[in-house]
């Protein structure tokens, strides 16, 4: 059920307040002043339940909602709470799902899942919604005693597309229910709402110019799909017709505001492989279908489904490793967070092996931070820790972040004899969790021309001051010997702001790598070049970090305070990952 995927990060969502398709309501309409008519409809028992169930109540809040909006599930708990709080004040809460392709169990099944203990009402063919010209889901509406609109908008300012606050700084639903309890006009009766549209029902339309099937699956299939299937990062399937129908109007958010699919560098500077991103005539085919009305189309014309390795982005492992006990994730984050935990995973293989990929997958989304796999190999004799650093990092996960995959010729090895040590560090979501994280590979076909290796650039000293917008940090290295870079990585943590690797050749040329201006925590990239570039011995590399510790950034834990390098999230790093191999190895590792 579609109701197993709610725990997900806020950060997948990629909506804004733009432009209405589908047959919405203008975002401009408003229903302030209006009195709302009765309206009957069925909640999660199948019993009617009408708006003058509630005649005696001085108020009453209904809050849209549906099952796959990651900000919708994070309010799920705080507006039982605030039942319960505003229940003894004769205010009455009322959760309506008005999306098109959420069922009537799909709805009981997500307020069982989320013990929500408010009515929560199926709304067919979004006639309430209408009724109330609600545009997204959580999105509130605050009826005074005769039943006319005195507020709607957000629950509040914590959750929204791209930023999750440590707390909110403004209650703008409770505020709005304290004025309207005490007769007074309220301060502000309209709010913005960040989140998903309401999937209303889209009339089928048998004419068009372009088709679901002829036009719209195929770019599914290229652009989207890796992401929006069964147990990836994707808050929605969009897999088949109904799927891309009912969400029509958010995809047209996201392609129209240029974040969906998620790509974060500077297409100015460097070629890689994984790029994401739709052409502008791919952009203009999909947003003709919807506008012309999600034409289905003839099934005849439609691609062979994807095939995808459930569950996996580098197909089918060869081999599966995971973490030999389960974890369990507290609800709350101690005072001093969790510390990272380290599980040693034996390999078991009686033979050197080469990876081409591999894909650290974690077994609960919501509360993994990241994965870093390392390969822990018998130590010779004499050999220091440090000095076998390059050839130990297998594989990361991080948010977003797509898998490890290798130029055909280049692999990573792991030896006879290694062990794998998971180090994970786990981030609580108010809800106690366990997890068991896995590791996919998949082996060479011919042994390598090279062997990968993977180097870090890292600044330990730095100290971002109180309030400071764009702080910088920087670290660099001077290349000992000619390599071919493969793969550029950027890490930071919630005040990341922009990231950059520049390399300056001993000619004195410079050359950006990569350039990241507008970093986001929750969608780490691993680039990777293409071709891999080759960088002769004496060439500097420098990356450059700036930090955004202001309140203006929303994702900021504290703006007040300053900030050093530390593993927990509301502390920070500055990471800059290479995978690279060297050029006088050309011809075998």
């Amino acid at each position: 059920m579609r109701s197993a995927r709610l725990l997900l990060s806020l950060a997948v969502l990629t909506l804004s307040a733009a432009t209405s398709a589908g047959g919405e309501p203008s975002a401009t309409s408003t229903i302030l002043g209006q009195q709302i008519e009765n309206f009957a409809l069925p909640d999660t028992s199948g019993k009617l339940v009408s708006l003058t169930d509630f005649r005696d109540m001085k108020a009453v809040a209904v809050v849209f909602v549906g099952t796959e909006c990651p900000v919708n599930n994070a309010y799920l708990q705080r507006l039982g709470e605030m039942a319960k709080e505003y229940g003894p004040k004769q205010v009455q809460f009322l959760a309506i799902n008005s999306n098109s392709h959420d069922t009537a169990e799909d709805v009981a099944e997500h307020a069982r899942e989320h013990q929500l203990t408010i009515p929560v009402l199926k709304d067919e063919g979004n006639r309430v919604a209408d009724l109330f010209t609600a545009e997204r889901t959580p999105e509130a509406f605050v009826l005074d005693e005769q039943r006319k609109v005195r507020y709607r908008g957000r629950i509040d300012n914590q959750y929204g597309v791209g930023f999750r606050r440590p707390q909110p700084t403004r209650q703008d639903l409770a505020l709005a229910l304290d004025e309207v309890l005490a007769g007074r006009s309220v301060t502000e009766p309209v709010t913005e709402v960040s989140s998903c549209r309401i999937a209303r029902v889209i009339a089928p339309q048998s004419q068009s110019s372009v088709t679901y099937a002829r036009h719209v699956a195929p770019l599914l299939q290229r652009h989207c799909q890796e992401c929006h299937r069964p147990s990836q990062i994707g808050p929605m399937d969009l897999l088949t017709y109904e799927d891309a129908k009912a969400w029509s109007a958010t995809i047209r958010e996201a392609v129209v505001e240029r974040r969906m699919p998620p790509w974060h560098a500077d297409a100015r500077y460097g070629k890689f492989a994984n790029a994401r991103g739709m052409s502008e005539e791919e952009i203009k085919t999909l947003l003709a279908w919807i506008d012309e009305g999600c034409a289905a189309g003839d099934q005849a014309d439609a691609p062979p489904p994807r095939n995808f390795a459930a569950g996996w982005r580098i197909g089918e492992p060869d081999v599966v490793l995971s973490m030999p006990t389960e974890f369990t994730v507290p609800a709350e984050t101690p005072e001093n967070g969790i510390p990272y935990q380290n599980f040693n995973v034996p390999t078991n293989f009686d033979e050197d092996v080469w990876v081409q990929a591999a894909e650290a997958r974690p077994g609960c989304r919501a509360v993994v931070h990241h994965i870093v796999v390392f390969v822990q190999r018998p130590t010779a004799e004499g050999e220091k820790k440090k000095d076998r650093f390059e050839e130990s990092v297998l594989a990361i996960y991080t948010p977003g972040d797509m898998p490890t995959i290798f130029p055909t010729g280049i692999a990573k090895k792991i030896p006879q004899g290694s062990k794998l040590v998971f180090q994970m560090h786990y981030t609580p979501n108010g809800v106690q969790q366990t997890d068991r994280s896995s590791v996919g590979l998949v082996f060479s076909r011919k042994p390598p021309k090279q062997q990968a290796r993977t180097h870090v650039l890292v600044n330990h000293d730095f100290e971002i001051p109180p309030g400071a917008a764009n702080h910088e940090v920087t670290a660099e290295m001077t290349v000992p010997f000619a390599v071919r870079l493969v793969s550029l990585f950027p890490h930071m943590h919630l005040r990341g702001k922009s990231f950059e690797y520049l390399a300056e050749m001993p000619n004195g040329e410079r050359k950006i790598l990569l350039s990241v201006p507008r970093y986001d925590f929750n969608w780490q990239t691993n680039y990777r070049l293409d071709p891999p570039l080759e960088l002769p011995a004496g060439a500097r590399i420098r990356c450059t970090a700036h930090f955004d510790n202001s309140s203006g950034n929303f994702n900021n834990p504290d703006p007040s305070v300053p900030v050093r390098w530390g593993e927990q999230t509301w502390e920070e790093m500055m990471i800059g990952f290479i995978d690279y191999v060297r050029v006088d190895q050309a011809e075998g590792p």
